[in-house]
């Protein structure tokens, strides 16, 4: 039988985003799935599998297993999954599978982590052995190679790369828990400072501390929980792999795979999506991104964001909470939160009306990693 529409998330949960001092990974972790289990309305003694993403900026072995121990559950299922930013998608697609062979019944799944408060330096130093030689060190100057790359291939306009973060800071602008909500205009982009060309301090998303959760239960135990479920339609997972130096292709992410798959198994296509809440650590991310899931053509991503469908009031909502631009950069819960509480229809003055299916991507590294949920409701 088709997995599609068998498993739901029944809650969501999250803490405050930016600067929390004082705050661990664990504390905040654990804060996040509390909420989610409060949200859905289960019991914490039906949570049989406690799934997260391993923290980014401090990684710790057995940390799953600790968050079990703080939660006071002995599961049937744990893990702690490093696949980047990739990662809590993925963790979603583990649960499920999980549930479907019965391993366990009740999967909560979640990121947290305090790399402002705590230490960046996992985001400072070369991101593989060999990076350094290259210059790239951190993040930001591998996307700047791929942005460059694009825009030799494709001809991208300066104008056209900032209508990503000025999107996002739109959405933003509703949205009480983004760290950054005033919103922004070209030229207030062109004159934040350069991090790396073409890159300008808003095109980056910020360092954040913060934690998201998702509680994922069958269909069937979704119906006596407190809140509409959020149905999992399909999911899928594509991965570049190698290093950016020995990558063939800098300019299609593992999005094009993903989405192959998560369609097939939703039925579905780009034509069926009402709300996208795509990965955006740099502003060249989503341009690429709304070519590989077939929103337009390659090449066309830029003009595609350009021309306002992607902003409030626009026909392809994206990113609705100010993504990880605005909001939080937190890679990757926050999204399929997000997506769920517009599916629920929570999101109060950046509601999108009728809002019914989302796909959410994650991607971690240097568009090394991805994986892609298909959510639905029935409301």
């Amino acid at each position: 039988m088709p997995i599609r529409d068998k498993y739901c998330i029944a809650g969501v949960g999250n803490t405050r985003y930016g600067k929390l001092a004082g705050r661990s990974a664990e504390s905040l972790t654990v804060e996040a799935i509390k909420n989610a289990i409060e949200d859905c309305g289960i019991a914490k003694s039906e949570i049989d599998a406690v799934l997260t993403k391993a923290p980014t900026s401090n990684f710790q072995m057995l940390f799953s297993a600790r968050i079990c121990q703080d939660l006071g559950i002995v599961p049937a299922v744990t893990a702690t999954l490093d696949a980047a930013g990739a990662s809590t998608a993925a963790l979603i697609q583990y649960g499920a599978m999980c549930i479907e062979e019965g391993l366990c019944h009740a999967a909560v799944i979640s990121y947290g982590d305090n790399p402002i408060t705590g230490s960046r330096e996992t985001y400072a130093r070369a991101r593989a052995d060999d990076d350094g030689a290259y210059g790239m060190f951190g993040a930001p100057p591998n996307y700047a190679m791929i942005a460059r790359r694009y825009i030799h291939e494709f001809g991208l306009s300066d104008r056209q790369l900032g209508s990503a973060p000025i999107s996002d800071r739109a959405w933003a602008a509703m949205n009480d828990n983004a760290v950054f909500r005033t919103p922004i205009t070209h030229e207030d982009r062109e004159n934040s400072r350069y991090v790396v060309e073409p890159f300008h301090l808003l095109d980056c998303c910020p360092i954040t501390d913060g934690a998201a959760a998702a509680v994922l239960v069958s269909a069937e135990r979704a119906r006596d929980l407190k809140k509409p479920p959020v149905y999992l339609r399909g999911f899928g997972q594509g991965h570049p792999a190698w290093g950016l130096p020995t990558r063939e292709q800098w300019t299609t992410s593992g999005a094009k795979r993903s989405a192959e798959t998560a369609y097939r198994i939703a039925g579905l296509g780009p034509g069926d999506m009402d709300v996208l809440e795509l990965y955006d650590p740099f502003s060249i991310v989503p341009i690429i991104s709304v070519e590989d899931y077939g929103f337009c053509k390659k090449g066309e991503g830029g003009a595609f964001l350009e021309d306002g469908k992607t902003r409030p009031g626009g026909s392809l909502p994206l990113n609705t909470s100010g993504g990880l631009l605005s909001e939080t950069g937190m890679p990757g819960m926050q999204l399929i939160v997000e997506a769920v509480r517009q599916l629920r229809g929570e999101c109060g003055q950046r509601q999108v009306a009728d809002a019914r299916t989302a796909l959410v991507s994650n991607q971690g590294g240097v568009m090394t990693t991805h994986a892609t949920l298909i959510l639905r409701n029935d409301r």
